[in-house]
């Protein structure tokens, strides 16, 4: 019973601390932020922080690692519901997905600028394999629905979920490209629409869907991040 305790102690200290780095990453902007601002914030000494967290990238790969956990548990439930035709599964998929991220605006807006720098080219390769592992079978699994309900047609139905979660990633860091490179000089929605249908287009291909059948971004979603950023 006591280690049961103990074990949520730790859990509870530890999603605190990563409550007010996410907070402050929102607020002040990752590379401003420090771990003294953390310790301030909490009043707690650097060495409770460290025995949680052993840098500052850790903490971030922490945050995302969190952030992953709590889609899931968002898509997983809707996953495994047996009343539901394949193709509104996997736009709700995501939908959801997308939704998500936008209510997380601030703190991805943020993190947008340190997230593509080489600093952090390890964390994104850590979350983009452990997405390929724990997300792919879930839109393996909404495809290989798919195939059997005769709306979709590919003959790779176990392995083409992580081609689709490759191109919808892809599409992701596309846009964020353009939102970097573009604002304030231009209005990027022009090129992200472009790049959205491009990708769309590739994804019905690849399921073997009907040409217009799916929409992998609802278009206001899209045009809120422009305004947002």
């Amino acid at each position: 019973m006591a280690r049961i305790v103990k074990e949520q102690e730790y859990a509870a200290r530890r999603n605190e601390i990563l409550d007010v780095a996410q907070r402050l990453v929102a607020t002040k902007g990752y590379a401003p932020m420090t771990i003294q601002d953390i310790l301030d914030e909490l009043q707690i000494s650097k060495g409770a922080f460290y025995h949680y967290f052993d840098s500052k990238p850790a903490l971030l790969e922490a945050i995302l690692e969190r952030m992953l956990r709590q889609v899931e548990a968002l898509v997983i439930p809707l996953v495994e519901r047996a009343d539901m035709p394949a193709v509104e599964k996997f736009h709700r998929f995501l939908d959801t997905a997308a939704q998500w991220k936008t209510e997380q605006k601030s703190f991805v807006l943020a993190l947008l600028r340190v997230w593509y720098t080489d600093e952090n080219a390890v964390v994104r390769q850590k979350l983009r394999a452990r997405m390929v592992k724990e997300v792919a079978p879930l839109l393996a699994a909404i495809i290989q629905q798919g195939v059997q309900e005769g709306v979709w047609s590919t003959g790779y139905p176990d392995q083409v979920g992580e081609v689709v979660l490759s191109l919808v990633y892809d599409l992701s860091d596309t846009v964020a490209g353009h939102l970097l490179a573009s604002y304030p000089a231009c209005d990027p929605l022009p090129r992200m629409q472009r790049s959205l249908a491009a990708y769309t287009e590739a994804l019905e291909r690849v399921l073997g869907a009907a040409p217009g059948s799916i929409q992998v971004i609802d278009p206001a979603i899209l045009a809120e991040w422009t305004v947002s950023a």
